[in-house]
């Protein structure tokens, strides 16, 4: 094949429009991923600060600490730790959707490849969603012993480590935003199965 002949495919190719099975397919994964993406980035910024102001409590030595916070702390860090790495996968299907819409059909990532990467999106979505529900509902477990354990109207200086206080609550809302960003991420893949799978 000639040069001239190679340019000439070159452009018929560019020139061909996409079909429009993989158009739809490349529109989803880009309005997924964007959505996606930015979804679990302000879910993310949100947790991570509730966990900053949590940790800077719980290293105030003067603070009355309830045993199992660190636990919840731990979860809500490794939580975010996997949503980092859930926002990869929804930056990766912008990626995909782009490489789709390459002229050049070499290029273009097949069917299996695009499903295995949305359905490691969507593991990487659950395993952070199950570690944040570990962190939250052991620091609520927590926070309701407290809370069942004092009797009505007692008000008592003694041992202010038997009342709720404000770092509980704080643990709780990170692991809550955590669990919101992962269930976002969760989503965004299902749709992408369901769509592209058809």
């Amino acid at each position: 094949m000639t040069q001239r002949e190679t340019l000439k495919q070159n452009r018929a190719a560019i020139a061909a429009p996409l079909p429009p099975k993989l158009q739809q397919a490349a529109d989803n994964l880009k309005w997924s991923g964007r959505i996606g993406f930015w979804t679990q980035l302000v879910l993310g910024i949100i947790s991570a600060v509730t966990v900053l102001f949590a940790s800077i409590s719980l290293g105030d030595p003067d603070r009355n600490r309830t045993q199992g916070t660190e636990f919840g702390i731990l979860c809500a860090v490794l939580g975010l730790i996997v949503l980092v790495v859930a926002m990869y996968f929804a930056w990766r299907y912008m990626a995909i959707s782009r490489l789709l819409r390459s002229p050049n059909p070499a290029q273009r990532p097949s069917k299996p490849d695009t499903l295995q990467v949305i359905r490691l999106g969507l593991t990487v979505n659950m395993v952070g969603m199950l570690i944040a529900i570990i962190g939250a509902e052991t620091i609520a477990g927590i926070v309701l012993a407290k809370s069942l354990s004092l009797p009505p109207n007692a008000i008592s200086a003694e041992d202010l480590s038997r009342f709720v206080n404000s770092l509980d609550l704080l643990i709780v809302q990170a692991n809550t935003n955590s669990i919101a960003a992962h269930f976002a991420g969760i989503v965004s893949s299902l749709v992408l199965l369901d769509r592209i799978t058809r």
